[in-house]
């Protein structure tokens, strides 16, 4: 099948569901009690802290919690220093050096970890959409949040075990220590990273919008393709998907929902993102971003129509960054792979 044809093709379901309620659940049970308290300004936070239970999607429950523990952890440092960076209010082009390091420590701590999925684009949203926010009230409240969803989502994320048919052996498997190669890659990614987000969140400062951290988020994107060779269809996919959701986003936010109908809005995007994210990453886009503008409605209220367009633009800075950093990469390697057959078929090379 072409990448043409692939793009309309959506592959059956692998009881995609079941991790899609299950994420669905930690953020659900975290919106609808601060909902009864009234502090969905606090929401994001959930939301954040609540991409704990992304990471080890397919693996059994012992590499799951391995896994979604460590995330978590790097979930709330990325978090906390977001807050104590938003507090010291630093100048926009501190802030986009900020979440390029970020980007880079993110990726070489997953590939270190062995996270699934790798690559750094929750720590970078994290730490960015905190960073770049006013402060909240009650910093340490607001951290508080974001590590009780965390720990949701570690408690969700075994729970499983007690449905029977669905318990797994508890054994932790020891994975190989990296060879020198594997360590080679780790520092290239990171490095990819670190120049990537800072050259999105540069050019899009330029624009003079206010959520230039949605081109950075968006410039991690493709650059897991860097590796595994489809990064220029995830870039792609990230555009369109985008481009469609915010059809659905400029329904839903001149519905004006509020109370109850927003929660439950939010929870049926929330399982659809994570229904299709495996199999088809444009469709899921198309949930996320209604998703996302949702969650910054409600956290602080704006003008729908310039929220919409800025997203838009945005994205397409960071996906067009990311996708030109994996064609350069490509690039430089296959230029690589050309002087060493050139050099192994020379007269004189040892035999």
């Amino acid at each position: 099948m072409s990448r043409a044809s692939s793009f309309f093709h959506i592959p059956a379901s692998d009881n995609d569901h079941h991790p899609a309620l299950r994420i669905m659940l930690g953020v659900g049970i975290p919106l609808v009690l601060l909902l009864a308290v009234d502090r969905m300004d606090l929401a994001v936070f959930a939301t954040l802290g609540a991409f704990t239970g992304v990471y080890g999607r397919g693996e059994g429950h012992r590499a799951r919690f391995s896994q979604q523990w460590r995330a978590g952890l790097v979930m709330l440092a990325a978090i906390a220093s977001g807050l104590v960076v938003s507090h010291l209010e630093p100048g926009s082009s501190t802030l986009v050096a900020a979440t390029a390091v970020v980007g880079a420590l993110g990726s070489a701590v997953a590939r270190l970890a062995r996270l699934k999925p790798t690559g750094s684009l929750f720590f970078v949203f994290g730490f960015s959409a905190t960073a770049f926010m006013s402060p909240p009230m009650g910093a340490l409240v607001a951290l508080g949040v974001a590590g009780a969803t965390v720990a949701l989502s570690l408690i969700l994320g075994v729970a499983g075990r007690v449905l029977p048919g669905h318990q797994t052996p508890w054994v932790r498997a020891r994975p190989a220590p990296l060879d020198r190669d594997e360590r080679q890659a780790v520092y290239g990614a990171a490095l990819l990273h670190l120049v990537a987000v800072w050259i999105a969140g540069t050019a899009a400062e330029w624009t003079g919008y206010s959520h230039s951290y949605w081109a950075m988020i968006a410039a991690t994107v493709p650059l897991h393709g860097a590796i595994t060779g489809d990064g220029v269809s995830r870039g792609i996919h990230r555009i369109v998907g985008t481009s469609g959701g915010l059809v659905i986003a400029g329904v839903l936010l001149g519905l004006g929902l509020e109370g109850l109908w927003f929660a439950v809005v939010v929870l049926v995007l929330q399982f659809l993102v994570e229904y299709y994210v495996t199999r088809h990453y444009a469709l899921a886009q198309a949930f996320v971003t209604p998703l996302a503008l949702l969650m910054i409605e409600a956290a602080s209220p704006a003008e729908p129509w310039g929220l919409m367009l800025e997203r838009l633009v945005e994205t397409v800075i960071g996906a067009t960054v990311g996708i030109a950093c994996v064609l350069i990469v490509a690039w430089l390697r296959r230029r690589k792979d050309a002087h060493v057959r050139e050099a192994e078929t020379r007269p004189d090379a040892p035999a």
